[in-house]
């Protein structure tokens, strides 16, 4: 099995939670780094994991699968890959799935909603993403789910996250909504809404 890259940032070495994020199509592990400090959970270990594959156009870009072709090649081989590396995660940083937030932007908010209900996550940020597939809970309760999108999006439409809001909700999850009057990015606003929300879900354990 492929064993994904990650970048691990840890601003206190004795964390005992923790926050991993997925990147969007042909961006890699460093691009979401930058928003750690404007968290400002300091108590948290950080993993930024590289998605498996190359993207065919951008250089030094990864995917977590093909966005643009219908039938998403690469998906099949990416989910069991992402899954395993985030069970592994408990070992390699002794915090349990049940001390971890898994967030996503983009297509890492799409895989974020795709294996976060398979595994006893405390909880799943979804920015700007979007349902490739119907979701398939395996997990007992899911996880309370904050799901960001901005109205001018021009990449992901809105009505994408008003689907997830909409599936979601139908499923019986603790949903959290939120639009912004955004593009396809996160603005400081989103962070701080984040921030919140990790500290209130993980308070609630």
């Amino acid at each position: 099995m492929t064993q994904l890259k990650s970048i691990s940032v840890s601003p206190n070495p004795k964390s005992n939670s923790l926050f991993v994020a997925l990147h969007g199509w042909g961006a890699n592990c460093n691009d979401l780094i930058p928003f750690v400090p404007q968290l400002n959970l300091p108590d948290y270990r950080f993993e930024f994991p590289d998605a498996p594959l190359f993207h065919p156009e951008v250089p030094g870009g990864k995917m977590w699968y093909d966005f643009s072709n219908p039938k998403f090649p690469g998906l099949v081989e990416s989910r069991p890959i992402l899954i395993d590396w985030l069970v592994s995660l408990e070992s390699q940083t002794g915090i349990p799935l049940s001390k971890t937030i898994l967030c996503g932007f983009s297509q890492g908010g799409a895989m974020t909603m795709d294996v976060g209900v398979t595994l006893p996550f405390a909880g799943l940020i979804v920015i700007s993403g979007y349902l490739h597939s119907p979701p398939q809970p395996s997990v007992e309760k899911l996880p309370p789910i904050l799901i960001v999108h901005g109205i001018k999006d021009p990449v992901v439409p809105i009505e994408k996250g008003r689907k997830s809001r909409d599936t979601f909700t139908n499923l019986g999850a603790n949903i959290q909504y939120k639009e912004f009057d955004m593009g396809h990015e996160i603005i400081p606003e989103v962070l701080q809404l984040m921030e919140s929300f990790v500290i209130k879900t993980i308070a609630k354990d």
